[in-house]
């Protein structure tokens, strides 16, 4: 018997994920808008005649400061750690496509595909360096204190590999919309800088020097280039052909990274309910790691 899926099923994130997008897009909000309603007409991007999109888009883009966008970034890569972490422990690592019956993260049976599983390995490690990264610019000693600790998946998530892969491809097009967002919103933000434009500064960004603004931006692609190979080599595992399947990664209908109900940390809201489904922790991530993450050279980029 067929049921209806449940509102926090993988398939219904999912669903709702692409709707979301048909429905932004419908309404024009993928757009190249400038960075923030608070903007004059001599601010970096501001159009004489925006449409009501790009308003929307400068308004909600204008008020994340500095300090949210980073603590927006830790809590997505938190996630992004826990999401991993519990994949290469959980059930879904005997599938065949993965470890294989009776394989683990780090004993792949013949059976398995160990090329896979390396993949999964590395992507935990990768999540963790980046979320040590926005821990360290945020003055935070340690993953203890970060402002999540525990995530919420659908039910089954860490059991099936259709159920994982699906919301590995929903979280990491997430991600990629989140950093897109990012670039545009630092290189907004040094532009005015550079402009001088005082006033238009959020009076915590003022702490930042232009030269740090432009670094900000190329961290954040740096980032979103990780995790456009997530996406991608997700759909290798799932065996979802061509992998790389799109010409330009999408904001995934999100226009700003902290605030407005099209941002990223609206869209990784459930992820942060308990009526989504299981709690898993980011302690728990953290601690074990060691035990099947993949050591991952390379650091941020130059400043």
């Amino acid at each position: 018997m067929n049921h209806p899926a449940s509102p926090h099923s993988a398939d219904a994130i999912i669903t709702q994920r692409l709707a979301r997008r048909k429905f932004l897009a419908q309404a024009g909000i993928f757009t190249l808008g400038g960075a923030a309603a608070l903007a004059t007409s001599t601010s970096a991007f501001a159009k004489e005649h925006d449409s009501a999109a790009e308003a929307a888009q400068e308004a909600a883009q204008g008020m994340d400061t500095v300090k949210e966008i980073f603590t927006a970034a830790l809590i997505a890569e938190d996630l992004a750690s826990t999401f991993y972490y519990n994949a290469l422990v959980g059930s879904v690592i005997q599938d065949p496509n993965l470890a294989g019956p009776g394989g683990t993260a780090t004993n792949v049976s013949s059976s398995g595909n160990s090329g896979n599983v390396a993949y999964l390995r590395a992507a935990l490690t990768q999540e963790l360096q980046h979320a040590a990264l926005f821990r360290s610019l945020l003055g935070i000693p340690s993953a203890a204190q970060d402002p999540v600790q525990t995530f919420y998946f659908p039910a089954g998530t860490f059991d099936s590999l259709a159920k994982f892969t699906g919301l590995l491809d929903a979280l990491e097009n997430a991600f990629i919309g989140a950093y897109l967002n990012a670039i545009q919103e630092f290189a907004a933000k040094s532009a005015n800088a550079h402009r001088g434009d005082g006033a238009w500064r959020e009076p915590a960004d003022r702490a930042y020097s232009k030269e740090q603004l432009d670094y900000f931006a190329k961290v954040s692609a740096s980032i979103m280039g990780v995790e456009a190979e997530h996406r991608v080599l997700g759909r290798v595992i799932s065996s979802t052909d061509p992998a790389n399947n799109l010409n330009y990664e999408s904001t995934d209908g999100l226009n700003a990274v902290y605030n407005g109900p099209h941002s990223a940390v609206a869209a990784l809201t459930p992820f942060l309910t308990s009526s989504t489904g299981p709690g898993f922790t980011l302690e728990t991530a953290v601690m074990h790691q060691a035990d099947v993450s993949l050591p991952i050279a390379g650091g941020p980029p130059a400043y």
